[in-house]
C-alpha cells in the first residue's frame, strides 16, 4: 500500500480525485487512504457544510466572513460526492477500535448530515412525500406564526405566550389566545381526516414501521430513552408521574387553556419588567460570566433581530469547527420579559456546551441523545425560577412556589406534548385534539375544548415530529444532573466562577467520543431515576 502524507492538502487532493477522474490524481482504492486523511478530509466538507447553513440561517447572502454563498455552495457541490469515496477506500479491517468507531461515525453523518443541497423551491414541488409535506406544513406554520392579527396589531407566537401571562383582563386574554387560531390551522386545518397534521403523522409512523435502530428501541420515545440511560418500558410511566405529581399538587379547578397561562405566569408577569428587551442579551452574558463562561472569548455569536422567513424555532448550531468552534445561536426576540431570557440562557447553554467539546474533529458534533442535550442545556436556565437567583440577578424575587410553578408549567406542557406525540404515533389514525384533550384536562386541569386544535403550536411537532420526547426525558436528566451539580460542587444559583472549568470535563467534552449513557451514569453514580424531578416539583406544595 502507497504511503500517503497525512495532511490537509493531500484530504483536499483526495477529495478531488474522489469526485471524478482528474489528470494525475488516481481514483483511490481501499486501504490506500489513512483514517486521519480521511478525517481530514470530512473536517473540509463538514466546515463547508457549517458555514452555508449559518449564511442561510442569517437570512444572507454570503457567510459571516464575506464569501458568497453560491460560490460556497458550488465548492461543497463538487467536494461532498468525493467524501463517501474516500471514507470507502480506508479498510476498516485494520484499524484500532477508537479508529473504527471515527470511521462509522463520519461514514453516518457523511449519510444523515452532508446531502446535496435542496433548493428552498424545490420542496414545494414535489408529490405529497413525508419530506415534502414537512417542509410545506413547515413553512406554513413559521408564516402563520410569526404574523398573528390581534386588532390592528401583528405579533408573533411568543409575544401571544407571553402576554398571556401578565394580562389582567381574563376577556383579553381569551382573544389573545384565540388570536393564534391561524397558527394551529396551518398545522391541522379543520382537524379532518385529511388535515396536514394527520397526514404527516401517517407518514411518520409509516416510515417508522414499527421498528427502533437498536433493540427495545421500537416503542415512541424508545430511542431516546435507551440514549440517556433510561429503560423504554419506564420512560412514558415516569412521564405521567410527573404530570400525575403536578396534578395533586396544584388546584384541581379546571381553568381554560388562556387562564392556565396567567396562572402559571406569576413570576414572569412580576419579574418581567427588569428584562427589558435591550437588557436581553447583556443580562445573558452576565448570568453566564458569573459561571465562568465568557460567552464573548467562546466565539459564540447571536442572531436575535425579528426578520422575515426566519426560522421560527430558537436553535444552535456550528459556525465553524476548525480551528476552534464556534457556536451560533438563532431566536426571535422582539420583546424582552423573564421567559425570553429563559429561552436565551438555554440556547447559550447549548453554546456553552459545544464550545467546551475537546475531542478529534470525527467526534466534533452533538451528543448521540437529543434528551441529554436539552437537558445540559437546561441546567443554568432553570435557576431563573429560584429566588436567590433572581435576587442576585434581577434584584427582586418572587415566593419558591410561584417560582416553581414557572419552572415546572412549562416542562410539564412539554411532558403532555411527548406523551401526545407518542400516542399519535402508536395511532396515527386517532383524533389529535381528542388526545390533547384528555391529557391536559385530565394531569394539567384544564378545560376541555375539543373543538380547538390548540396543541397544534410548537414548530417541532411538524419539523420533527416525536423530538418532544427529548425535552420531556431531558426534564428528568436535567433534575438529576443539578441536584448531583450541587452534591459534588456546590450551589450556583447565585453565580460560581468555577462552575464552568468543574462542569466541562465532565459533562461537556466528549461530543461523540462516549456514548452520553456511559458520561450520564458516570456522573449520576448509577441510573437514570426520576426522583429528583418528583422532589423538586413537590416543593410546589405548601400550606
Amino acid at each position: 500500500m502507497p504511503t500517503i502524507p497525512r495532511s490537509l492538502s493531500t484530504a483536499l487532493a483526495l477529495l478531488a480525485a474522489a469526485c471524478g477522474p482528474r489528470p494525475g490524481l488516481p481514483m483511490p482504492e481501499r486501504g490506500a487512504v489513512s483514517v486521519t486523511v480521511a478525517e481530514s478530509a470530512f473536517g473540509v466538507v463538514r466546515d463547508l457544510r457549517d458555514r452555508l447553513d449559518v449564511g442561510r440561517a442569517a437570512g444572507s447572502d454570503t457567510t459571516p466572513d464575506g464569501v458568497r454563498l453560491e460560490r460556497l455552495a458550488r465548492t461543497y457541490d463538487s467536494v461532498r460526492t468525493g467524501l463517501p469515496v474516500l471514507l470507502a477506500a480506508v479498510d476498516s479491517g485494520r484499524l484500532a477500535p477508537e479508529d473504527a468507531r471515527a470511521l462509522g461515525v463520519m461514514r453516518r453523518a457523511q449519510g444523515r448530515d452532508l446531502g446535496p443541497l435542496i433548493p428552498p423551491a424545490a420542496v414545494s414541488l414535489g408529490p405529497d412525500t413525508l419530506y415534502s409535506l414537512r417542509e410545506r406544513v413547515y413553512a406554513a406554520y413559521g408564516q402563520a406564526q410569526s404574523h398573528v392579527s390581534v386588532g390592528a396589531d401583528t405579533l408573533d407566537r411568543l409575544s401571544i405566550l407571553a402576554a398571556l401571562g401578565r394580562t389582567e383582563d381574563a376577556e383579553r386574554r381569551r382573544e389573545l389566545f384565540l388570536a393564534l387560531t391561524p397558527v394551529w390551522k396551518s398545522i391541522n386545518g379543520e382537524n379532518t381526516a385529511g388535515s396536514p397534521y394527520r397526514r404527516l403523522i401517517a407518514l411518520e409512523a409509516a416510515a417508522r414501521g414499527g421498528t427502533g435502530s437498536r433493540p427495545g428501541a421500537a416503542s415512541p420515545g424508545g430511542e431516546q430513552a435507551l440514549l440517556a440511560g433510561m429503560a423504554p418500558d419506564s420512560l412514558e410511566r415516569w412521564l405521567l408521574a410527573v404530570l400525575e405529581t403536578w396534578r395533586d399538587a396544584t388546584p384541581d379547578s379546571l381553568v381554560e387553556p388562556w387562564d392556565w397561562y396567567y396562572r402559571t405566569g406569576r413570576t414572569s408577569r412580576t419579574l418581567g419588567s427588569r428584562v427589558p428587551r435591550e437588557r436581553l442579551a447583556e443580562l445573558n452574558a452576565r448570568v453566564w460570566a458569573g459561571l465562568g463562561v465568557d460567552v464573548h472569548a467562546l466565539h459564540v455569536h447571536y442572531d436575535l433581530d425579528p426578520r422575515e422567513g426566519k426560522d421560527p424555532v430558537a436553535f444552535t448550531t456550528f459556525g465553524a469547527r476548525e480551528p476552534r468552534i464556534e457556536p451560533w445561536v438563532f431566536a426571535t426576540y422582539r420583546t424582552g420579559g423573564l421567559d425570553n431570557l429563559n429561552e436565551l440562557l438555554h440556547e447559550t447553554g447549548h453554546a456553552a456546551h459545544i464550545a467546551a467539546i475537546r475531542t478529534r474533529p470525527a467526534f466534533r458534533d452533538w451528543p448521540d441523545s437529543d434528551a441529554f442535550t436539552e437537558a445540559l442545556a437546561d441546567v443554568v436556565a432553570l435557576d431563573v425560577y429560584e429566588p436567590a437567583w433572581q435576587q442576585r440577578w434581577l434584584g427582586d424575587s418572587v415566593p419558591l412556589a410561584d417560582g416553581l410553578r414557572g419552572r415546572y408549567g412549562g416542562i410539564v406542557m412539554d411532558v403532555a406534548w411527548a406523551l401526545f406525540e407518542a400516542r399519535m404515533l402508536r395511532e396515527p389514525t386517532a383524533d389529535p385534539n381528542a388526545v390533547w384533550t384528555v391529557l391536559t384536562r385530565d394531569y394539567l386541569h384544564i378545560r376541555a375544548h375539543p373543538g380547538l386544535s390548540w396543541w397544534a403550536m410548537r414548530g417541532q411537532l411538524v419539523d420533527a415530529p416525536g423530538y418532544m420526547m427529548n425535552y420531556a426525558a431531558g426534564s428528568i436528566l436535567v433534575a438529576g444532573m443539578r441536584a448531583r451539580i450541587r452534591a459534588l460542587h456546590g450551589p450556583f444559583d447565585a453565580g460560581d466562577s468555577t462552575w464552568y472549568a468543574w462542569v466541562a470535563p465532565r459533562l461537556y467534552r466528549f461530543g461523540l467520543e462516549r456514548p452520553s449513557r456511559e458520561v450520564i451514569e458516570e456522573f449520576l453514580g448509577g441510573p437514570v431515576r426520576p426522583e429528583a424531578l418528583l422532589a423538586d416539583l413537590r416543593r410546589m406544595r405548601v400550606p
